[in-house]
């Protein structure tokens, strides 16, 4: 058995880590004694942490390299033709996103200036490729991340994103812009606020009778959520006529957009139905 261990080979990766972990496990709920640490295996734990954090470092440069990449339009350094510059461009935004996956670096790619550059560059941009993608990496960095999210209210993204959502020409844009729009308001008290102020319910309104059907469901949705989360906003809501626009929506060629609407046209007549036997929705088209 000693010779066994001394001639077990360690692994060189996490995955590897990982594994050794569950064999360690596995062996604890047997009688095994304990047993001192080796040099060897002190050696090995030490590159293993050496490995993954060189791993993150990694992560850092190469959001370095994708921002130096997106970067070159505004130093004109690029001496690339513009099809070859955009395909780059596209590709440094995909890699971020992926990055960015990780909540670490979402927050190291706002330190870096990543988030500043997709609002003052790329939000605006002639190619539609790169504007759908800079929303799509500000929703990957938002979601979920407080500080990202404060950030980028304080820059003021959300009026850009709101217009985008609202007149884009290109409707991939329009959804990934709504998608970011829903990262900053959904439970962030500071972006429901901004969302109010730039009338961004009556941007909702007009997402669910835009012709993509995608950009429909997504806009009935998020309405639902607000409501639900902040009833304190169903009058105002109501104020402008939502009820009414919302039935005309109903009767509109059925599609699966329709059940956000039903859910949102019940939160207002919810109580009302619920003292006359019928259905929150019957309730607001009979009203």
């Amino acid at each position: 058995m000693t010779e066994d261990r001394q001639n077990r080979r360690y692994p060189h990766n996490l995955q590897g880590v990982l594994q050794l972990a569950v064999e360690a496990g596995s062996a604890a709920e047997g009688p095994a004694p304990a047993q001192p640490m080796t040099e060897e295996r002190k050696t090995w734990l030490r590159e293993a942490l050496a490995d993954v954090c060189k791993g993150q470092m990694d992560e850092v440069e190469q959001m370095k390299q994708c921002l130096a990449v997106l970067r070159k339009e505004e130093t004109g350094e690029s001496e690339m033709d513009e099809e070859q510059e955009e395909d780059e461009r596209e590709l440094a935004f995909e890699m971020l996103s992926e990055l960015c996956e990780n909540l670490d670096n979402a927050r190291d790619l706002m330190t870096l200036g990543g988030l500043d550059l997709c609002v003052s560059q790329y939000l605006c941009h002639v190619q539609s490729g790169l504007r759908w993608r800079a929303a799509e990496l500000i929703a990957s960095c938002a979601q979920n991340m407080p500080q990202v999210q404060v950030h980028l209210l304080g820059i003021g993204v959300l009026p850009k994103l709101l217009q985008l959502t609202d007149s884009d020409p290109h409707p991939t844009v329009r959804i990934k812009a709504l998608y970011a729009v829903s990262c900053l308001v959904r439970e962030q008290e500071a972006g429901l606020k901004a969302f109010l102020s730039h009338d961004g319910f009556s941007v909702l309104m007009r997402g669910m009778q835009s012709e993509s059907e995608k950009l429909r469901t997504k806009s009935a949705f998020l309405l639902l959520n607000l409501l639900t989360s902040h009833s304190e906003q169903k009058d105002t809501v109501v104020s402008m006529g939502m009820v009414q626009q919302l039935v005309s929506v109903l009767r509109s060629p059925h599609s699966p957009f329709h059940e956000h609407v039903l859910g949102t046209a019940s939160q207002r007549a919810s109580r009302k139905g619920r003292k006359s036997g019928r259905t929150g929705l019957l309730q607001a088209i009979e009203g």
